[in-house]
């Protein structure tokens, strides 16, 4: 009997050991001394208001989530920079209520484009960039006409930490 569970012990941890899945990323793939990151205001081309500082404020705020940055506003002092130019953000009807010849939009999608790099000062290749990163967000409505802009603005709080998330994300791990 113990010969038998020691065999099957050994079984199931060669099929485990030898199953041919692995994890992509491998953790943080940043330079190990960088320790001070600036995160400029992001330059907005879109002309919508707040979205350039809702932006900038959850990308420091996601850097400082990782717990070994310390994230200044400024472009000195720091070991590296992350400058984003927010291209795109268009709010666009994607749901409909009614019939064809009455259809009122019920649903609307935003969407960011924006062009980042992150790099080491000093340095003249950046260690990340993307001309086009982008986040899209949906939000209904309602039957409250008066608060519409209210729901696009819940939205782009929640596009702009999603933006940050992923951004991040790309930005320092191995994916």
């Amino acid at each position: 009997m113990r010969r038998r569970e020691l065999l099957l012990g050994a079984g199931a941890a060669t099929l485990a050991s030898g199953c041919g899945y692995a994890l992509q990323g491998r953790g943080i793939t940043t330079d190990p001394t960088i320790k001070r990151i600036g995160v400029p205001l992001f330059k907005d081309r879109t002309g919508k208001l707040g979205l350039d500082t809702r932006v900038t404020a959850a990308v420091a705020g996601e850097l400082l989530k990782r717990g070994r940055f310390t994230v200044l506003k400024d472009t000195s002092g720091v070991d590296a920079v992350v400058e984003g130019e927010i291209h795109t953000y268009n709010v666009l009807p994607v749901g409909f209520t009614g019939d064809a010849a009455s259809a009122q939009a019920s649903r609307y999608a935003i969407t960011m484009v924006a062009s980042v790099v992150y790099r080491k000062v000093g340095q003249k290749e950046p260690l990340w960039s993307n001309e086009a990163f982008s986040q899209r967000d949906e939000y209904d409505f309602g039957q409250n006409s008066q608060t519409f802009f209210d729901r696009e603005d819940e939205s782009m709080n929640r596009l702009s930490e999603a933006f940050a998330r992923s951004l991040v994300a790309a930005m320092l791990e191995a994916f």
